[in-house]
């Protein structure tokens, strides 16, 4: 991250003196006080106390970073439209400083991670998820309707499945780490290449619908659902339900499920190619993991992945 002269932010000292910059240029008024949150390599967090109120203001080193800001704002917008509580997006922009930011006014409450109403927290979360997948979008993939570009846009299914999924890498993956055997590898692509087609109907999906990305009250009332960096143009409900299921017990999938609506024919009919996406968003771990050297976790995953663990069907 660089300041107004050029010149890189190491500190927390020089970002926070750049969201003082944003705020004092958007509300006309220095804030009262600033409080660091977290940083990393993809955003800097800062809690701003100000006389018209308390706002979040995140700062990205990562110039490309502004498209994800745009598009959250999009998301978020037309989620809060169909009832989904949502943190409200003030500005997004990289004129002010030089790095891209996003101003939101801040969410009440906590995540849920360590509220004790963890079923009726699912079952909200359920609910809301459909609600979000209720959103019809176009194409597939990270760039959708948020984005005016056309070059980048997977129109169908077979698109986003080769390109941007990258299928054949991933398939490669986990057959030569032995995740998966020649003949689920085969099965697997025939599932996804021609036994989705009459299913590839694109909508909104939030992907990272878990406890962390849920603000609730002390009642265990969701306040907000937050954090949209994952957000595409996808399988519905497929996408959504195999990524926030997976990390689930039975009991916490089944409320999860219930407040979502599904019906239980429905799932066993899906159930296959949510499996499929499932173990497919398992392959960039397991490449790192090969790049590391850790044989350890590799078995791990290994025993995960071929089904040892699954105790629940024979």
């Amino acid at each position: 991250m660089k300041t107004k002269d050029d010149t890189p932010v190491h500190s927390v000292r020089e970002a926070k003196s750049l969201a003082r910059r944003i705020v004092e240029h958007h509300f006309g008024t220095k804030p009262n006080r600033i409080e660091h949150k977290t940083s990393g390599m993809s955003n800097w967090v800062f809690l701003i106390h100000h006389s018209e109120g308390d706002f979040v203001v995140r700062l990205s080193p990562i110039p490309t970073k502004i498209n994800s800001f745009i598009k959250e704002q999009w998301v978020v917008r037309r989620a809060h439209e169909v009832g989904v509580p949502t943190s409200e997006i003030l500005e997004v922009g990289n004129e002010v400083v030089p790095v891209p930011y996003m101003v939101s006014r801040r969410v009440r409450g906590r995540d849920a991670t360590h509220h004790p109403e963890t079923l009726s927290i699912l079952r909200q979360m359920g609910q809301y998820a459909a609600l979000i997948n209720s959103i019809p979008t176009t194409g597939f993939g990270q760039v959708f309707d948020w984005s005016n570009n056309q070059l980048s846009r997977n129109e169908t299914w077979k698109q986003y499945l080769h390109g941007e999924l990258k299928l054949d890498a991933r398939l490669t993956t986990l057959e030569k780490q032995r995740m998966v055997s020649p003949a689920k590898s085969k099965e697997m692509r025939s599932l996804l290449e021609r036994g989705v087609k009459r299913l590839a109907k694109p909508a909104l999906n939030h992907g990272d619908m878990r406890f962390k990305n849920a603000m609730v009250d002390e009642r265990g009332k969701i306040t907000a659902i937050i954090d949209w960096e994952h957000c595409s143009s996808n399988l519905t409900p497929h996408w959504e339900l195999s990524l926030a299921l997976h990390d689930l017990s039975i009991d916490e999938k089944q409320a999860f499920l219930k407040g979502y609506g599904l019906h239980e024919k429905t799932l066993a009919e899906i159930a296959p190619v949510m499996k499929a996406l499932n173990l497919l968003n398992y392959a960039p771990r397991i490449e790192q993991l090969v790049q590391m050297n850790d044989r350890a976790q590799i078995e791990q995953y290994r025993t995960r992945l071929r089904g040892v663990l699954d105790l629940y069907s024979f």
